[in-house]
């Protein structure tokens, strides 16, 4: 009883961890939720708007073909109205065809004829006569009616030509119309038939002799007033249809006019873009020889100088002091620093900014000790030392693709040997082929190490005992090898022969204390030496202007200011200069040339020393307007008077240009962002090239980190790479506000100043997320396996199955659901349990022996001997979710072999 107690505590156990994961999946699933909803809320809006669009479109369409039901039942009502018109007329009897006018009109021409010669009299047709009709009453009422009805008909228009119709109407009732009147049909001619015929003689002996004509006469009248009334009515007729052709062919007209305006208009626009394109091409070829003539002027005149070059005026030789972390660097040049202060000659050591300036006398002092018996002369005007991190200046402060480094100090702690960083910068120089020395520092920290405080490394060396002597030249011998393994000759300087300086690859190693001062002569000697017998062609003064920006800082009371480094050429107060920036280049006139004051009175702030005009090699701080974005580690240049602007222009900008390539974005990945253009190249080329896998980059910056930059990484969460919100900040400042920021959107920050710490903290970072992925992923992810029960070792046949198995195929693991498939697809259970040799453990591989357990907690009845036997292969039940819970999270934990063994059960359990 108690260990089903204890089972059932231990089922409620694993019921809460389900209800935790269920909490954590509704958690997801109301966040898909979410996103369902507001796409959801998307689309109906997207709908919306296409059927309002879709109701006004059929709005219009509805218009218009109500307009055009109108203009058609319009034009229907006028012609049924002319229909109209002419069946009443032929009601009427005044209904005439064309050639009845034409008939009409010949008549009245003769009648005029006939009333101008005489043979009619004047009023024959200013007054109608009533013409005697007996026995008729009714037809004569109804001809007086038709005469009160008619409208007298002005002589001047009878006697005018009839218009000739466009088109002939009606055809079929013409043809009838004619064949009455050739027939006596209507009622006028009818008259003139039956008078004129039976009873004439009657009439002729009632009225006399002139009763005839007159009645003629009459009857010719009252058929020509007929006729000019049925005359009037279809010119109206014909005056609709006339009236109707005219507005269309206006309305054509008008539409002609405004096509041809518009193509007018159109080919005047395309003629305007045309002459604009030709004047912008012609503007842009004028520029370009402009750029050309400027450039090859300026490569004349840089050719020029470089001809002018002597070994006699020498610069300064430039050095930058390299090594790994806390080996000593900076207490190195803070004791050369000292030691001249100490002496009481602070006006030979300038702070310069970016850069500690060492003149010729303060060399010649420090070095005297040591001269004595070297001998050497020091010709070089004095010494500039990079006061910034080795690598960055070494790789980043670059001027027109070379560097302005001319030899380097690299710092290797004599107790530690190489490390990475000194690897790093060992590396960097051999790759430039810039010349090196080698300072063993701490030499102070052997054992039972006697103190000679600044002397030669030489002399503090015969003052040390054996036991310490022996120590030094063990580690010495030490760092000999490791610089072997790195592929570098080294030895002692004093041991190196004149053949192993000039002509072999030998670096020279000097022992030196930062702490005590020991070697630090050496050094400078040492450094002065190759300067002027190796280097001299490199340091040969120029006047061909190499400058680089080495930061830009905000001063009180100046602004924005530019800390650059002059190697060669001069700068001038009034000149203008040409910057870098990631928005192109800016000009701008320099206000103001500082040098800091000696060392001595650094602690006046803004107490700084104006010059008119600038030599190289020196450190000089800058002044000017819009120096905000100019970007550190890109030249800066002078546009002279004989200089072409553009030209300038695109020079300052090809060393951005040239790198465009590999500051290009992927569209998911981190951000990047370094202090100047040369560390971000030199992160991306790490990051893209040095690590595996490769780290992709969305967006890269120069500068500190700011709130607005948080914001734009941050839409990584929402794409659904959380891993992605990371900022890798190389040697950059991150404002409070930003990183408050980045907290608020579940940003990661990771800020280092050696690129290999930043490749660690994000490995490291994406390591812990994917096995927090996994972590998840285990309940869905199904390793494939294939087992064969071995039936001498089955232990329980009923819930929990406990059975020893042979794993056949694939990788069995705890969790794993078994199916049997050739039995329909029986559920077996879930393996709870693993053990070999009384050991348990978490996953089993192809070929070995184990004993397992099963429940199966959906069907507890089964067992072992009913439903299946040893006969049957039990399967790993796959389904395409754990399919892809495998590819996502565990792809790197199977082999090859595992991954056929994954498609052959997609056959077998039909996973598309």
């Amino acid at each position: 009883a108690a260990k089903k107690k204890k089972k059932k505590k231990k089922k409620g156990g694993g019921g809460g961890g389900d209800e935790k994961k269920d909490e954590k999946v509704s958690a997801k699933g109301r966040m898909i939720a979410e996103r369902l909803r507001k796409q959801q809320e998307e689309e109906e809006r997207i709908r919306a708007l296409e059927e309002a669009e879709a109701q006004r479109i059929a709005e219009i369409e509805a218009a218009e073909a109500a307009e055009a039901q109108r203009i058609a039942d319009e034009k229907e009502r006028k012609k049924q109205k002319q229909r109209e018109k002419v069946e009443r007329q032929k009601r009427e009897g005044t209904y005439m065809t064309k050639a009845q006018k034409a008939k009409a009109a010949q008549a009245r021409q003769r009648l005029e004829a006939m009333q101008a010669a005489g043979m009619l009299p004047v009023d024959a047709l200013q007054e109608k006569k009533k013409k005697p009709v007996y026995g008729n009453k009714k037809k004569e009422k109804e001809q007086e009616e038709e005469e009160e009805e008619a409208t007298p008909v002005e002589e001047p228009k009878a006697a005018e030509p009839e218009p000739e119709p466009e088109k002939e109407e009606e055809p079929k009732e013409e043809g009838e119309a004619e064949k009455k009147d050739d027939d006596g049909g209507d009622g006028s001619g009818g008259d003139w038939d039956d008078e004129s015929s039976g009873d004439e003689w009657d009439a002729s002996s009632d009225d006399g002799s002139d009763a005839a004509p007159k009645k003629k006469v009459d009857l010719l009248a009252e058929r020509l007033r007929q006729a000019s009334t049925g005359n009037l009515d279809s010119d109206d007729d014909e005056d609709l249809v006339e009236a109707e052709k005219r507005r269309e062919k206006e309305r054509l007209r008008q539409l002609g006019l405004q096509r041809a305006e518009r193509e007018r208009i159109e080919e005047e626009k395309r003629q305007q873009l045309l002459t604009e394109q030709e004047e912008a091409n012609k503007q842009e070829m004028m520029a370009a020889q402009k750029r050309e003539e400027g450039r090859r002027k300026r490569e004349e005149q840089e050719k020029i100088n470089l001809a002018a070059r002597s070994r006699d005026d020498l610069r300064c030789p430039i050095a930058v002091i390299m090594g790994h972390v806390d080996t000593g660097k900076t207490k190195l040049l803070d004791k050369i620093r000292k030691t001249n202060v100490q002496g009481g000659e602070a006006g030979g050591i300038t702070q310069q900014i970016g850069a500690t300036f060492f003149e010729k006398k303060t060399l010649e002092t420090q070095t005297a000790r040591l001269n004595e018996t070297e001998k050497f002369d020091i010709n070089v005007p004095g010494m500039l030392v990079i006061d910034t991190p080795g690598h960055e200046s070494f790789t980043n402060l670059r001027s027109r693709g070379s560097s302005l480094c001319d030899v380097a100090i690299l710092v290797v702690d004599l107790m530690h040997g190489l490390e990475q960083q000194t690897i790093e910068s060992l590396t960097m120089l051999r790759s430039r082929g810039t010349p090196f020395v080698v300072a063993l520092n701490k030499v102070d920290r052997c054992y039972a190490w006697k103190t000679c405080a600044d002397a030669p490394i030489r002399e503090a060396l015969k003052e040390q005992p054996e036991g310490t002597m022996s120590e030094f030249r063990s580690r010495t011998t030490d760092a000999k090898v490791q610089l072997q393994e790195q592929g570098v000759n080294s030895n002692l300087y004093w041991e190196m022969g004149d053949d192993d300086w000039m002509n072999s690859d030998f670096v020279p190693l000097v022992p030196t204390s930062a702490i005590t001062g020991e070697g630090v002569q050496d050094i400078l000697l040492l450094l002065c030496q190759m300067a002027q017998r190796k280097l001299w062609k490199q340091i040969m003064w120029c006047a061909n202007l190499q400058c680089t920006v080495l930061e830009v800082k905000q001063i009180d009371g100046l602004g924005t200011t530019v800390d650059v480094l002059v190697v060669n050429g001069y700068i001038r107060e009034g000149d203008k200069a040409v910057f870098c920036t990631l928005n192109g280049p800016i000009v701008t006139e320099i206000r103001g040339l500082l040098t800091p004051p000696p060392s001595r009175e650094m602690r006046v702030k803004a107490d700084y020393i104006h010059h008119k005009e600038v030599k190289g090699a020196l450190g000089v701080k800058l002044i000017g307007n819009n120096l905000e974005k100019v970007m550190a580690g890109t030249p800066v240049m002078i546009v002279g008077p004989d200089d072409e602007e553009e030209d300038i222009k695109a020079e300052v900008m090809s060393d951005l240009s040239r790198i465009q390539d590999k500051l290009s974005t992927d569209k998911k990945g981190v951000m990047v962002q370094a202090s100047t253009l040369g560390a971000l190249e030199a992160l991306l080329q790490f990051l893209r090239e040095e690590t595996k896998p490769p780290i992709p980059v969305s967006s890269v910056g120069i500068g500190a980190i700011t709130k607005r930059d948080v914001t734009q990484i941050s839409i990584m969460n929402e794409k659904g790479c959380p891993e992605y919100a990371t900022i890798l900040a190389f040697d950059v400042n991150v404002e409070r506000e930003a990183r408050d920021h980045a907290n608020a959107m579940s940003v990661r920050i990771f800020t280092a100043d050696i690129i290999y710490h930043l490749f660690d903290q994000f490995t490291r970072f994406m390591d812990e997320l994917a096995e927090k992925r996994r972590a998840d992923a285990a309940a869905v992810a199904v390793f494939p396996s294939i087992c064969r029960i071995l039936p001498q070792h089955v232990f329980n046949q009923k819930d929990p199955i406990i059975v020893g198995m042979e794993v056949v195929e694939g990788i069995l693991k705890v969790g794993t659901p078994l199916c049997i498939p050739s039995l329909g697809g029986l559920h077996v259970g879930k393996v709870t349990s693993i053990e070999s040799n009384g050991r348990e453990q978490e996953t089993a591989k192809k070929g070995a022996s184990i004993a397992v357990k099963i429940v199966n907690e959906s069907n507890p009845n089964i067992m072992y001997g009913r439903q299946f036997d040893a006969t049957h292969s039990l399967y790993s039940t796959l389904t395409r979710a754990s399919i892809d819970a495998l590819k996502t999270n565990f792809k790197d934990k199977l082999e090859n072999e595992d991954w056929r063994l994954v498609v052959k059960l997609k056959k077998v359990f039909n996973i598309i």
